[in-house]
């Protein structure tokens, strides 16, 4: 959909008759065109390729804005993201099919990840990605023992570096203090080269350190940029080789006020200064957003089952959207606005308390100022990252549909499983005949 002055309408916006809007098109109608039940996750993928190409176009050639793919797997997203010349970063094997399937180079893969089972360890040396990043000695040594089973030679490998830098973010999503499990701390990192000098089979390309998500500022990510350029001087010094530094992602959105949301490109622009700064210009830059890509260009769409309102004054909106759709809350205690898919001017507003249906005390989004009577139908915003991709059937209650939006209409919808096929493949029964109503 176009504004009257012919610009294209990208994002989650309100249009001038008050209806929530993805990509230019009411929420309402998407649900209603898509024939979907709610919940389902509705995606713009115009306004995710927009900030994919910014970021893209931020960077010097050679260099890679890798996807997170943990953020938000679905195709049509990746595929968007490659599109605009994205690569893709992966923790799993799992990752690393679903990313070459989409169509990305190998060489514009890094794969991340503590504890890589053999088998993943062979599928990326086959693949040849841009770097396997390895997170401890012992990793290095079995790395090399694969590509020996192998027969592979030159294999790519980057040491991620745990720089010991606290940033402010949940303590859940810190990856880069000494506690962590990520990475490989200073004191090994001696030992880390001498594994990698060892294996004839192996070659190290790069140096890598992620400090955390939801960085807000720039100094943060500044620190942990700082570290990995300051670890690439001494490893240069020793004489080794290095075609890239991967300074991570982590770059952070608002889910109170998309306003506050940093814009991602400087978070590219502090790396290539500070690495400029400490002599490492001629190196490649990889940077890994991943949240920052989607977050606030998809939304859940949920339906109201009921109000329940006691003589006490506690007064909650049962919707059928739970913790199973959308973990954040009670994994993070993460807050996501919630409206009213249609707000009318001056319509009396009190405040609710939205839970789902989940049987766990923890499924509550939390107090909202909505509509009185409440409307049918609301929206979970900033649900693009991290909602479908942490998706459960907890309580055996089917996973969402989603729906994907792109010029001004659904360009794709993946539907739901019934019933039927969610107790099938969850639990290893089948419904008698009629029983799946869903």
């Amino acid at each position: 959909m176009q504004t009257e002055r012919g610009e294209a309408t990208h994002g989650i916006t309100r249009d001038g008759e008050g209806r929530l809007c993805c990509g230019g098109v009411p929420l309402a109608e998407v649900i209603r065109t898509a024939g979907v039940s709610t919940p389902a996750y509705v995606y713009d993928l115009d306004a995710i390729a927009a900030v994919g190409r910014r970021l893209s176009r931020a960077l010097p050639r050679g260099s890679v804005c890798a996807y997170a793919i943990k953020a938000n797997g679905a195709g049509p997203i990746v595929r968007a993201l490659v599109h605009e010349g994205c690569g893709v970063d992966v923790v799993s094997g799992g990752e690393l099919a679903a990313a070459l399937a989409c169509g990305v180079l190998p060489d514009r893969v890094v794969y991340s990840g503590v504890a890589k089972r053999d088998d993943e360890l062979d599928r990326a040396i086959a693949a040849q990605l841009r770097g396997i990043h390895v997170e401890s000695v012992e990793e290095i040594d079995r790395l090399a023992a694969r590509a020996a089973a192998l027969g592979a030679r030159d294999v790519g490998v980057a040491i991620r570096h745990n720089p010991d830098v606290e940033v402010d973010t949940h303590a859940n999503i810190a990856t880069g203090h000494d506690e962590a499990k990520f990475g490989v701390a200073a004191e090994d990192i001696g030992a880390a080269l001498e594994a990698i000098a060892r294996s004839p089979r192996l070659k190290l390309r790069g140096l890598s350190a992620h400090v955390g998500s939801q960085i807000m500022r720039e100094e943060e990510y500044a620190a942990g940029v700082t570290a990995v350029c300051e670890l690439a001087t001494a490893v240069r010094a020793q004489g080794f080789g290095l075609r890239y530094l991967d300074t991570g992602g982590g770059f952070g959105v608002s889910y109170r006020d998309e306003h506050a949301t940093p814009d991602p490109t400087r978070f590219v622009a502090t790396a290539l200064a500070k690495m400029k700064e400490h002599g490492h210009g001629d190196l490649e830059l990889v940077v890994e957003p991943g949240r920052a890509l989607v977050a606030a260009h998809g939304v859940i769409v949920t339906r109201v089952i009921q109000p329940k309102v006691s003589r006490t004054g506690r007064r909650w909106l049962l919707v059928d959207a739970g913790m199973n759709d959308l973990l954040r809350p009670a994994l993070y205690q993460a807050h996501h606005r919630i409206e009213p898919l249609e707000s009318k001017p001056g319509e009396a507003r009190v405040a609710w308390r939205v839970a789902g249906p989940v049987c766990e005390s923890s499924d509550d989004f939390g107090e909202y100022l909505l509509p009185d009577p409440p409307p049918a139908l609301l929206a979970i915003r900033d649900a693009g990252a991290y909602g479908r991709s942490m998706a459960s059937a907890y309580n055996a209650r089917p996973l969402a549909s989603e729906i994907f939006v792109a010029r001004g209409g659904i360009a794709a919808v993946r539907t739901a499983d019934g019933l039927a096929e969610t107790i099938e493949r969850e639990l290893g029964l089948t419904l008698a005949r009629g029983a799946d109503r869903s």
